[in-house]
């Protein structure tokens, strides 16, 4: 007999409305379903929709497309059988954790001596006996999301939604929790019938889940999907495991053939990577030392320069932009004018840079080439962010002229005067 559905998601869709009144489209033809018995990871890049889709899953946002069904039954507001764990641990700082866990109890109308013996249980549950009197403040960062988890759980859900549950955490402390939630769905000790999870780290979505969904940008779609299939506990150290890892890996530094801007797009619609100049060069520092030597797999990257999945990806995918690294297969490679950067002295560095962005980055040369047409050589931003809001929405506009700003000064192609918003040649260089 097929395991039994939890949740369904049919072709569901979600739009926003940006300040000058045009639509972005979130989330688009997203089929998904959760079954009994299941952990599923999601992966994809900050902005790709992964939260507002937990949030239509959990009934507090609705789909403007398609449809969405708990048990069958279709989803219009917050359902009883399903819970959410938020990043930012969310409690209210001036009640206690006991009273924090009960909160939701109280809400459906437990009878307090009720409440309080399930609050004690699942604070018991969660390594926290003894702590219930405890304010926040008080508590460990660990401890807090432990409090946060057991306000979730103290609801007996089907279902539990985790919104970068352990992302907050400091490595060690989140890879305890990781392992005491799998513990405890291991053994049986919750009530919990299916787990999704969202998440930025490829190892702990390897570890945890049964099967893992890649997601793609602008918009949210399901791009792939990559079924688990290894008995827990797993040994991070193992070669199945590794072997996952480097997949999954490659799969989210894949861009598909649908996702390759226009040129239009990448001149004012391209979404920079979100990184600094600083991440690029550390990256390649590393990468150009033993015991890599220009190739690394992605996996060992990040752990030798002790770096993040959300900041070693886009950092890799600016260095790929800038034609100073190649990414196949999970691997990346330093090219021959990578090699050169990495030797190179810090003027020639910016240099290189600058060449790299003038080429590469059309948003970069289209504000070079106006200030260059500019008698005065002087132009606000507001002129571009008016331009970059014809396919951005206004935040999203306001990042990506903040990164081209970011890296125009340190390629020394422009200038920008932060007191008056006005970006500028560079001054010449001294005769």
């Amino acid at each position: 007999m097929d395991p039994i559905s939890l949740i369904d998601l049919h072709d569901v869709g979600k739009s926003f409305r940006a300040a000058d009144g045009t639509q972005r489209h979130v989330l688009e033809h997203v089929d998904f379903t959760l079954k009994e018995g299941e952990i599923v990871a999601l992966l994809g890049k900050s902005g790709s929709g992964k939260s507002t889709l937990l949030r239509i899953m959990a009934g507090l946002v609705n789909a403007d497309q398609g449809t969405v069904t708990y048990r069958g039954q279709p989803v219009y507001g917050p359902a009883s059988g399903i819970a959410m764990v938020f990043q930012s641990f969310a409690l209210f700082p001036w009640l206690t954790a006991q009273q924090n866990v009960e909160l939701g109890l109280e809400a459906q109308g437990v009878a307090p001596a009720e409440r309080a013996r399930r609050a004690d249980a699942v604070l018991d549950l969660m390594g926290l006996g003894g702590f219930g009197g405890a304010l926040p403040r008080e508590l460990s960062g660990g401890m807090r999301q432990r409090v946060g988890i057991a306000r979730a759980l103290v609801m007996n859900p089907d279902v539990l939604l985790m919104d970068e549950a352990f992302s907050a955490l400091d490595v060690l402390t989140g890879e305890t929790l990781r392992d005491d939630m799998l513990e405890l769905w291991e053994e049986s000790r919750i009530s919990t019938k299916g787990i999704l999870i969202v998440s930025h780290n490829i190892e702990e979505a390897v570890m945890m889940a049964d099967r893992i969904i890649v997601f793609s940008s602008d918009p949210g779609r399901i791009r792939s999907q990559v079924m688990v299939g290894l008995p827990r506990p797993r040994d991070v150290d193992s070669a199945p495991v590794r072997a996952l890892i480097d997949e999954v890996y490659a799969l989210m530094t894949m861009r598909p053939a649908h996702d390759v801007p226009t040129p239009l797009q990448q001149g004012l619609g391209y979404r920079f990577p979100q990184t600094e100049v600083e991440r690029m060069e550390g990256v390649l520092d590393v990468l150009a030392e033993a015991p890599f030597n220009g190739r690394a797999d992605l996996p060992k990257l990040a752990e030798e320069a002790e770096i993040s999945d959300d900041d070693l990806l886009p950092a890799c995918e600016a260095l790929g932009l800038f034609g100073l690294a190649r990414i196949d297969r999970g691997d990346i490679f330093l090219t021959p004018l990578g090699q050169r950067y990495v030797l190179a002295e810090q003027a020639q560095k910016q240099a290189i840079f600058g060449r790299q962005l003038l080429a590469h980055v059309p948003l970069a040369a289209h504000i070079r080439h106006s200030l260059e047409q500019e008698p005065t050589g002087a132009l606000p931003e507001k002129d571009f962010l008016d331009s970059l809001e014809e396919f951005l929405k206004p935040d999203e506009a306001e990042r990506v002229l903040k990164i081209a700003v970011e890296w125009g000064r340190y390629g020394e192609i422009y200038g920008y005067d932060y007191h008056t918003g006005l970006l500028t040649l560079p001054a010449p260089d001294p005769v």
